[in-house]
């Protein structure tokens, strides 16, 4: 991926001024979303629901037969008004540049397309000067995570927000539990554990009108360049509790995994498990498992080992000498991180989580990179010298192989 241009200054003052226009709460704040699939369709409704005010003014997708059904799906929903859906026929777009016709249109941008594509989307929407809510993980390979922390920098500069869709920072027993974590509840951190092991998830099948490109956009999650692979696109909500909760990035990675169970090509080019032993500053080393396989246990989780007892963010429990538990409220963090953004933009004090889910969404990448190669990665490596770019030279309908299912020993480390 290739840096762009920064923006001008009178861009730069336009973006200002727009931040100011939502200070009152009354304002409107016309959104849009990109990447109109499941998960896109119930952000965008989320975040009409989180404060009013807030409109869904444009749809955008690669796909024509994507944007009407999320326009149908969204517009019969019971839990929208008229006045917060706005939609359209319009302001439906469809096509390689569909992200730029609902940036043109909006105010906020939700970005939920395949996570290949995020980094220039992104970087498309900050130097329109639009506030942005990216779902994670928010690129797939280190250069595009070096574009997004470049991002976010850009977007610091012009008072812009970029809020994540890692949930849990937005949840309320997982926030106190972390604070007391800080505080000393279970002493020094001495080991840990993260798992994301659940079962299979969808696939769009084949049509023979469609090309090698389309199948694969269609089927997003199966191919690597697309989706980052499970331990990215998935697994990353516990990597990003690892970094909250260690309050640092890891310093290596040691991996392993493999393809046991999703054998058929029609699965793309991902693996179905993975084991990453990440060593963080002081000789902390964590623990990540994830697999994706149907008939199997379930358990999404994360847990840290002090001097004085374990903790788990999640659930919001400690035990030892200091036990506890989360007894308080704990609203819908999926409707909490729209309600905090929102309220950033409006108060003129834009949250910038850029730099926080580019390290985080790396961690994933890295242990990623470690299991394919079967070698050992320093984060400094990974972040300063890969030249990792998964994401085609073009974007168009037609031909476009799929590399070999990664193979310790055969994939190189770049």
């Amino acid at each position: 991926m290739t840096a762009r241009p920064i923006v001008t200054t009178s861009a730069a003052l336009a973006a200002s001024l727009a931040t100011r226009a939502y200070a009152a709460g009354s304002d409107t704040l016309k959104i849009g979303l990109v990447g109109t699939g499941g998960r896109g369709t119930r952000d965008v409704t989320n975040c009409a629901l989180a404060a009013p005010g807030v409109v869904i003014w444009a749809l955008g997708d690669l796909f024509e037969d994507r944007v009407r059904g999320c326009h149908d799906r969204l517009k019969k929903s019971k839990q929208l008004t008229a006045d917060q859906f706005q939609v359209t026929e319009g302001r439906c777009f469809h096509g390689w540049d569909n992200h730029r016709r609902v940036i043109e249109n909006v105010d906020l941008v939700l970005m939920c397309q395949p996570p290949g594509f995020r980094p220039h989307h992104l970087r498309d929407a900050i130097e329109a000067g639009k506030h942005v809510f990216a779902e994670k993980p928010v690129a797939v390979c280190p250069t595009g995570v070096r574009h997004v922390i470049e991002s976010g920098e850009i977007a610091k500069r012009k008072g812009l927000a970029i809020v994540a869709g890692t949930q849990t920072r937005h949840n309320a027993r997982a926030v106190e539990t972390v604070k007391r974590i800080h505080d000393g509840a279970i002493g020094r951190i001495t080991t840990g554990a993260c798992y994301f092991l659940t079962g299979e998830l969808w696939h769009r099948g084949t049509d023979p009108t469609w090309s090698d490109m389309e199948y694969q956009c269609r089927n997003w999650y199966y191919f690597n360049w697309l989706s980052g692979d499970h331990i990215v696109e998935q697994h990353i909500h516990q990597h990003d509790i690892l970094n909250w909760v260690m309050q640092a990035n890891p310093v290596k990675a040691y991996g392993t995994g493999g393809r046991q169970v999703r054998t058929d090509p029609k699965w793309g080019n991902i693996w179905d498990h993975f084991g990453v032993e990440y060593e963080y500053p002081g000789g902390v080393r964590i623990h990540s498992l994830c697999r994706q396989a149907n008939k199997t246990g379930h358990r999404v989780d994360a847990c840290f080992t002090g001097a004085k007892g374990e903790a788990f963010p999640a659930r919001g429990e400690i035990t030892g000498p200091n036990a506890w538990s989360y007894k308080g409220e704990c609203p819908d963090p999926s409707i909490q991180e729209h309600k905090n953004l929102i309220a950033s933009i409006r108060a003129g004090k834009p949250l910038n989580d850029g730099r926080r889910i580019a390290e985080s969404t790396m961690v994933a990448v890295f242990g990623r990179m470690s299991a394919y190669t079967g070698r050992e990665v320093s984060w400094k490596w990974a972040m300063e010298a890969s030249k990792l770019d998964l994401m085609p030279k073009t974007f168009a309908f037609g031909p476009h192989p799929v590399p070999p299912v990664p193979m310790p020993g055969k994939t190189e480390l770049l």
